[in-house]
């Protein structure tokens, strides 16, 4: 698992990382609690695609059905993306297979980044049995991410490609409703809609996390 160095130190504004898999993360968790909103394999397979698709935006990867390559561009400066790009391109296995294999630690690894970051603090449990969690430092900056999802949500005006995905990556992960309850009546476009202006690495990257999502809630109800 990636891991970052904690301190005290705390940015002077928490206006957003820019990274994807973290306004996922904060999106999938509670902004003042912390408390999970997705079952853990969910969330640990939407993490990862965002991953993933954080290096396809960054064009430090290309994603095709048969599997990733690199993107040409410069490696990203932060660790966890670093370090993903280092394993994704050391070896060839289909976007399926990396999927679950990054889902296995996504959650820990993208809530590490996001402490080392200011936007979160681990803080013990109510609970003397259960470990320590980790809790938004600041509900509003915590709760900015579904905002920047419903700005894919305007027909009037084209969204961000990383608006676009990570609208797409949440609805592909079972963050839909979190994310439309707020949304205006005349903006509720579908969000996978949204995630179809998408180029076709990014949106055969979320159709995969979408139905592994699908086949680990299934798996879970039989």
């Amino acid at each position: 698992m990636w891991s970052s160095t904690l301190t005290d130190q705390r940015a002077p504004a928490l206006g957003g990382t820019g990274r994807l898999a973290d306004d996922l993360w904060l999106i999938a968790h509670h902004e003042i609690s912390g408390k999970p909103r997705l079952a853990p394999r969910a969330a640990g397979l939407g993490l990862a695609a965002a991953l993933l698709a954080e290096l396809a935006l960054a064009g430090s990867i290309g994603i095709w059905p048969a599997g990733i390559a690199a993107g040409g561009r410069p490696e990203p400066a932060d660790g966890l993306a670093h370090a993903v790009l280092g394993r994704v391109l050391r070896e060839q296995h289909t976007v399926r297979d990396w999927l679950l294999y990054l889902a296995r630690t996504a959650e820990d690894d993208v809530a590490a980044r996001l402490a080392g970051a200011g936007y979160l603090d681990r803080v013990p449990s109510r609970r003397p049995w259960r470990g320590p969690r980790w809790v938004p430092a600041d509900p509003d900056c915590a709760f900015a991410p579904v905002n920047r999802a419903l700005a894919a949500l305007d027909p009037a005006r084209a969204a961000p490609d990383t608006a676009a995905a990570l609208a797409g990556l949440a609805a592909a992960c079972g963050l839909g409703p979190r994310v439309l309850m707020y949304a205006p009546p005349k903006a509720r476009r579908g969000l996978e809609d949204a995630a179809g202006q998408l180029p076709p690495g990014l949106r055969y990257l979320i159709t995969q996390a979408r139905a592994e999502v699908a086949s680990a809630v299934l798996a879970h109800r039989i």
